[in-house]
């Protein structure tokens, strides 16, 4: 864990360091601060000795058995950052053979920060969090990333803007569940910390396709959904599935 803290402290500083945080001009969708964070980023776990899987600069260091993966996202919701959204953050979770094993997702506008190590619980801000324990959709607030072609049941709906902020607001109870509702709009960068955080707090998740989340290929995209309960996560796809074949 200090490893990942440190490494969202060398983000953060690099983001301080900033006067330009439009597009980068390399590829759709990146921004100068995606590049300048991942640099950081880097940097802390080449010292480490951790391979990398990160959305801006893919697979760096050794891969293989009994070695860890730290899978980034620098900067997790890029377009909010530029616009000057405070809901952007580093998302960073550490891989070993038998999975997921310890998660660091910081609100790089605020500071808020959350933890999750495999077996021992999540935190917001040092303190033990759960879900909400909502049970019905029609009850539900419910994140979005995209739009689904109809109403899904849901009370209400935010559009939030960074995965791994959605989760982790599963997690701590903000939210009652999150959908993407796009064409597999995500990487594992995108949701595997949150993923953590959402598992060790108690809240549920799973690829709206039925697809295993733990995919550590640059390329492959999933769409992540979580909820409060496995209720509640089973009537969200349901519902969601039902909208896509109409």
């Amino acid at each position: 864990m200090e490893i990942l803290r440190e490494a969202a402290a060398a983000v953060h500083a690099a983001l301080g360091g900033l006067s330009d945080w439009g597009p980068a001009g390399t590829k759709p969708g990146q921004y100068r601060s995606d590049l300048a964070a991942d640099e950081a980023a880097l940097a802390v776990f080449a010292a480490a000795g951790i391979a990398v899987l990160s959305e801006e600069s893919g697979r760096t260091g050794t891969a293989g058995p009994g070695i860890l993966l730290a899978v980034v996202d620098p900067v997790d919701g890029s377009t909010n950052a530029s616009r000057g959204i405070p809901w952007f953050a580093t998302s960073i979770c550490l891989v070993d053979d038998a999975g997921p094993l310890a998660a660091l997702v910081v609100n790089q506008a605020s500071g808020v920060s959350y933890e999750a190590i495999r077996g021992k619980g999540a935190t917001r801000d040092g303190q033990m969090i759960k879900p909400r324990g909502e049970t019905a959709l029609s009850n539900a607030i419910v994140g979005l990333a995209g739009y689904p072609p109809r109403h899904l049941g849901w009370r209400q709906y935010r559009a939030l803007g960074a995965a791994a902020l959605d989760l982790c607001a599963v997690a701590d109870g903000t939210l009652d569940a999150y959908a993407d509702c796009g064409p597999d709009g995500h990487g594992v960068w995108d949701y595997l910390g949150g993923l953590l955080v959402c598992h060790e707090a108690g809240a549920f998740m799973a690829d709206a396709a039925g697809r295993d989340l733990l995919v550590l290929e640059h390329a492959e995209r999933r769409a992540p959904v979580a909820a409060a309960t496995a209720h509640l996560l089973d009537a969200l796809i349901a519902s969601r599935r039902a909208a896509f074949e109409k």
